[in-house]
């Protein structure tokens, strides 16, 4: 139990970091939270015009998803579950941002990666598919989330799958004044291929 708690609370510091928040004021953007959406994850990100931050924003975002579960995973199967969940948490409502954080679309893409990559490769091309054709990078989030929860039985064990259907549902919940514009036609648009 001590080691679980452990490994909860290293998952939860490794998701708390807030990359997004950290490159964008080492590049000189100021305050992601003042920028757009609000958001500190790599859609945001992007608005400020740097595809490189942005980039960079998602690959350090899924990296701590993917890292937590390879840590907990040195501890046995309950571990890397239990990592993998405190990882969104943490990214989801970081201590150091007054529990205020990013929606963990690119921190759970690292933790299906480490859990299931054939979940993680189903969630990226829903995720691709949506955004190319109908540019709404949120509805592209809830529909990789959907796609992620229903493969999960599929090619995981039950506990797997329970966890993993457990972050698409927190993915989904976060993405409430999404889904509200989307609803109203006033959710902003994205672009794969400006300049």
């Amino acid at each position: 139990m001590l080691t679980l708690l452990a490994i909860g609370v290293i998952g939860y510091l490794l998701g708390s970091i807030p990359f997004g928040l950290l490159l964008t004021r080492l590049a000189g953007y100021g305050d992601i939270r003042q920028i757009g959406s609000g958001n500190i994850g790599a859609t945001n990100v992007l608005r400020t015009g740097s595809k490189g931050t942005a980039a960079l924003t998602l690959l350090l975002d899924l990296a701590k998803g993917w890292t937590a579960v390879v840590i907990g995973e040195a501890w046995g199967e309950d571990a890397a579950l239990v990592a993998a969940g405190c990882v969104i948490i943490g990214h989801m409502f970081p201590v150091w941002l007054g529990f205020r954080g990013g929606k963990a679309v690119a921190t759970a893409l690292g933790v299906l990666l480490a859990l299931a990559w054939p979940v993680a490769l189903g969630a990226v091309l829903a995720w691709l598919l949506t955004a190319l054709v109908l540019h709404y990078s949120s509805l592209a989030a809830l529909v990789a989330a959907v796609v992620g929860a229903v493969l999960a039985p599929v090619v995981a064990d039950g506990a797997t799958a329970v966890v993993i259907a457990g972050i698409a549902l927190l993915i989904i919940l976060r993405h409430h004044a999404n889904i509200r514009r989307l609803m109203a036609g006033t959710e902003s648009r994205i672009s794969l291929t400006k300049g």
